[in-house]
């Protein structure tokens, strides 16, 4: 698979919703995540991520706009042991739950599906880093409809061991601009990263459509020791 310019990826796409990005840095000490979420309404649009212990949740920005909470507010990102869970949803809950009880990333992800806001049926995108004794693999989900059919939820997983230095993926929600919005298709895209976690997220952060873009996370957790580093960027300030 050829690796694309995530800088690229995201300059040439007004719209691809919401984005997950898994992988390792160049020198191989640290694995990283990023997500981002955009807007097209102005409840979507009212929001920042803040931290949440070892994860971070969505908030409205001016509380007395928020119209509909249901698919805006919800943690996208939690800790579980020596694992992180990344979703565009509510789905972290139920992965964070599932797996305390054993089950696997995948088997936790079987009581969901897309998002009920007909007619775009936004897909569920999901990642999951396991980090352990010094090794490090992940995994991402997507569960969409059948070509914008919610009679049909069509479930794929993409499973990373031991992923190469300097090699990441990204999956985003939204092919691009539209309406009804066509969802991701195809296997997650796989981009760049950087050694430099605050370079990485102004690139990221830079590359995003300006009037879409509402907020940025980025994590580099080092692989031999656990520790990590975080960075929030929020439109709304």
């Amino acid at each position: 698979m050829e690796m694309l310019s995530i800088a690229r990826e995201l300059q040439g796409n007004a719209y691809p919703g919401r984005g997950i990005i898994i992988g390792k840095t160049p020198d191989g000490k640290k694995a990283v995540t990023a997500y981002f979420i955009m807007g097209r309404s102005e409840n979507s649009r009212n929001r920042v991520f803040v931290e949440e212990g070892k994860g971070i949740r969505t908030q409205a920005f001016d509380p007395s706009k928020l119209t509909d909470p249901s698919l805006i507010i919800y943690a996208p990102v939690r800790v579980l042991g020596n694992k992180t869970i990344v979703t565009n949803g509510d789905q972290t809950d139920t992965i964070y739950e599932g797996m305390d009880r054993q089950l696997t990333f995948e088997q936790s992800l079987r009581t969901r599906e897309f998002e009920p806001d007909g007619p775009n049926y936004t897909p569920r995108i999901s990642g999951i880093m396991h980090i352990e004794n010094g090794t490090y693999n992940y995994a991402m989900s997507i569960l969409k409809s059948n070509n914008g059919d919610p009679e049909s939820c069509n479930r794929y997983t993409f499973a990373y061991e031991n992923p190469k230095a300097g090699e990441a993926h990204f999956i985003h929600t939204y092919m691009h601009d539209g309406n009804p919005l066509p969802s991701f298709e195809g296997e997650p895209k796989l981009v760049g990263v950087l050694n430099d976690m605050d370079a990485y997220a102004e690139l990221l952060w830079n590359s995003l459509n300006e009037d879409n873009k509402v907020s940025l996370f980025v994590r580099y957790i080092d692989i031999e020791t656990g520790n990590y580093e975080t960075k929030i960027i929020n439109k709304n300030k």
